[in-house]
């Protein structure tokens, strides 16, 4: 399957946890979940711009929720935590607060 960039990458994920992240240049996206981790560094150099130190993925299973008598789990999806290189900034995440 070929994948685009814009395919691969599908939003960051911003939280309190990322934010620390942020803060050692380590920057978190929600992946698609066949993409591995060579084309997650393409995609992120190429849309941002930027050079990429290392790439660290993790599968993130769903979790279980009940409305009443009814369960079902959200969905999986894939994270990715993209560190980069120390001269390197993402400018679309200075200005995102929690």
């Amino acid at each position: 399957m070929n994948l685009t960039s814009h395919d691969i990458i599908i939003r960051p994920v911003i939280t309190e946890k990322t934010s620390s992240l942020m803060a050692m240049n380590k920057y978190t996206f929600e992946v698609h979940k066949s993409a591995n981790k060579i084309q997650i560094r393409k995609a992120i150099e190429e849309v941002f711009n930027v050079k990429v130190a290392g790439v660290n993925t993790m599968n993130v299973k769903g979790k279980l929720r009940r409305r009443g008598a009814t369960k079902g789990y959200t969905r999986s999806w894939k994270k990715a935590i993209v560190a980069l290189k120390p001269d390197q900034r993402i400018e679309f995440f200075e200005g995102a607060s929690v």
